[in-house]
């Protein structure tokens, strides 16, 4: 559907340097505009909810519990963290269960593609340091996975170098923006719910460990009922454990998060029981009531929200769709609304 466009060729202001602002900076800057990017933290961002995400890039993965709409963006954001960071880790994701957990495990094949069975041979063949731990597992081979507090400073760099600008320490709204020249991309998350009341937070709580037993080149899945992990291999022997999804607004991470997440690693292997716990910490994802992203369009601005727990999946994606309705009138029905 195409809708009619003012100016194709605006300068853009664009609030939130987290994962969602900076990809809508970087192609909005890279086709031609004049960007504005505001951050209301320093250049450190750790007050980001970006600072505490997984970084998955996991559409096939997502599929099990996601909307079909989180399948179609991802997909197409993998294409475009290749094109644009051509030195992203593809190395696929793994994921795997316990013997009591079969039922469960089977169910995630029957809801997922794009993957294929490895048996305990091909399993210690890809990870060896997973040998003997699981009798068989499913490998996506075209998953990919980021750090997100390296690839941020990336994207940054890549924005100044289209010739963007980037403030830090820059706390505007889009109100305050909005009597300027051209069009305002409202990014903010949970710091936009004045004018989003929609929005709520859902807390994840993540643990950083350090270890140099267990070496893992991909992200891994464990299938539980009761915690769910994932163990994602970050540079310098660190790993990541996460997956808590909690319907609260506090920050930190509890006592019986960090029990079941510390547990559910040593299940994966038992070297983790003898790691160095590096940090704890936990974001606030940014959710509509239907857990689903939207680009919600009002005159000059544009507000870009709600990516839950699929920021870095689909940020490039939101921010494709976002230039082509700026440059094109393009609309996409199933994301946008138009006010």
């Amino acid at each position: 559907m195409l809708h009619t466009t003012k100016r194709p060729d605006s300068p853009v202001s664009i609030i939130g340097a987290g994962i969602a602002g900076a990809w809508q900076a970087l192609l909005f800057a890279q086709a031609g505009h004049a960007v504005t990017l505001h951050e209301r933290s320093d250049a450190g961002m750790t007050d980001s909810t970006s600072h505490w995400a997984g970084g998955m890039l996991a559409p096939y993965c997502e599929a099990e519990v996601a909307e079909p709409i989180i399948s179609r963006l991802g997909l197409r954001s993998l294409d475009i963290w290749r094109r644009e960071l051509p030195d992203t880790p593809f190395n696929g994701s793994l994921v795997v269960a316990h013997p009591r957990e079969r039922n469960d495990f089977e169910r995630f094949a029957r809801m997922t593609e794009g993957h294929r069975r490895l048996d305990a041979a091909g399993l210690a063949e890809l990870e060896p340091s997973l040998e003997g731990r699981f009798r068989d597992a499913l490998f996506f081979p075209t998953e990919g996975h980021v750090e997100p507090r390296r690839v941020l400073p990336k994207l940054h760099e890549r924005i100044k170098a289209a010739g963007g600008t980037i403030k830090f320490d820059s706390d505007v709204t889009a109100q305050d923006l909005q009597s300027l020249d051209g069009i305002v991309i409202d990014c903010r998350g949970l710091s936009a719910r004045e004018e989003q009341p929609g929005l709520r937070g859902v807390k994840g709580e993540m643990i950083l460990i350090e270890t140099d037993e267990v070496q893992l080149s991909r992200p891994v899945r464990l299938i539980h009922p009761r915690w769910p992990l994932y163990v994602i291999p970050r540079e310098q022997n660190m790993f990541m454990l996460g997956a808590t999804s909690i319907e609260a607004e506090d920050t930190g991470v509890s006592v019986r998060s960090a029990l079941e997440l510390l547990g559910a690693a040593y299940a994966v292997h038992p070297a983790f029981g003898e790691a160095r716990i590096v940090e704890f910490g936990s974001g606030l994802r940014p959710a509509y009531p239907d857990n689903l992203p939207r680009i919600g369009i009002r005159g000059e601005t544009i507000a870009v929200n709600g990516l839950y727990r699929h920021g870095f999946l689909i940020a490039p994606a939101l921010a494709e769709l976002t230039l082509a309705y700026v440059q094109r009138g393009q609309i996409d029905n199933e994301v946008m609304q138009c006010a």
